[in-house]
């Protein structure tokens, strides 16, 4: 749009022109091409800055993107690095665990012991999580066997109370199914597990005055560096395991001798669980990590073209336009 100002000046301009002996004609000629130049210049200056202004913005957006991506593939690759040196210590510690939880088993096996479905009317889950994320489906596979349990165990008419070991499986479960969670077990899967640990959580369930029929241990069973599958050990209590009928086989068991068993057996059963869960949790979150990183990668790469075609496109536009401004001169 032309001012007034300009306006009269385009008028002064044609006047001279027409008159070709006019003492100012070139000096009117010469502030046209001036005038005409300022304004060209002036609006081709804005229409650049605006240009910029966006194209600045949105090559900013994706700076920001590339380098917070950027930051978080460093991590996840740190965290692959980690969860790789974990997962070698936790595999070789898992060989003698199995060995160990297996002999306690031995005798529920053997015996063929099974609680009697009239009269085992309480049931115990002990479910084995850890406290941290980051590694897939593992933890969500051991809360969705719980789950299945206590929807077909109370079904039947059966009373069932569950021991979160972990903080994650808490979290599945306390909307869902707080009502049947008796025990919260936390401070899991920050150390690698030991005996101790075992220990704290078979006292904290002794102490807790339960008496169950029949129960489980439900983990996530280790199978290979990308495989582990959701299993459960059988739990009986000592009235269980002395009434059965295929203990006659035996000697006479004092008592006491029975209670000392079962109470080493079922440390040694959530040993066993702690062990293989450690071992599966690690290696599903190298696995996970290194899926991240990759995907990571990918991003880095269709932003970074993003990012020099939009760039490109933004040089292209200010030529064009700076050359159809001189042009128009």
């Amino acid at each position: 749009m032309l001012t007034d100002a300009n306006r009269q000046i385009l008028i002064s301009i044609n006047h001279h022109n027409c008159c070709f002996n006019c003492f100012f004609k070139n000096i009117c000629y010469c502030c046209c091409s001036h005038v005409f130049d300022a304004l060209k210049l002036k609006l081709v200056s804005v229409s650049v800055h605006s240009g910029q202004v966006r194209s600045m913005a949105t090559l900013k957006d994706i700076t920001i993107r590339l380098k917070s991506i950027k930051n978080i593939q460093k991590i996840t690759k740190s965290m692959k690095m980690v969860a790789a040196a974990k997962y070698a210590r936790a595999e070789r510690q898992l060989k003698p665990a199995r060995v160990y939880g297996s002999g306690a088993l031995a005798l529920y096996e053997k015996a063929e012991i099974k609680a009697p479905e009239d009269k085992a009317s309480k049931h115990l889950l002990i479910g084995v999580t850890s406290d941290r994320g980051l590694c897939g489906a593992i933890h969500s596979n051991v809360a969705k066997a719980i789950k299945s349990e206590i929807a077909s165990l109370t079904g039947a008419g059966k009373e069932v109370m569950v021991i979160n070991v972990g903080d994650k499986l808490r979290g599945l479960l306390h909307r869902t199914h707080g009502s049947h969670i008796m025990l919260n077990c936390k401070e899991i899967g920050r150390k690698p597990p030991t005996f101790a640990d075992a220990s704290i959580v078979a006292t904290e369930l002794m102490n807790s005055g339960y008496e169950f029929d029949q129960g489980a241990v439900i983990f996530n069973r280790f199978r290979s560096v990308i495989s582990y599958k959701t299993d459960q050990k059988p739990l009986f209590s000592t009235d269980t395991v002395a009434n059965a009928e295929s203990m006659g086989v035996y000697d006479d068991i004092d008592a006491d001798v029975l209670r000392n068993y079962q109470e080493f057996a079922l440390v040694n059963i959530i040993y066993l669980a702690l062990r293989e869960s450690s071992t599966s949790e690690q290696s599903a979150r190298m696995t996970a990590m290194d899926s991240a990183s990759k995907n990571a990668s990918e991003m880095i790469d269709k932003l970074t073209l993003t990012f020099n075609r939009t760039r490109q496109a933004v040089i292209t536009k200010e030529l064009i336009e700076i050359i159809s401004g001189a042009a128009a001169l």
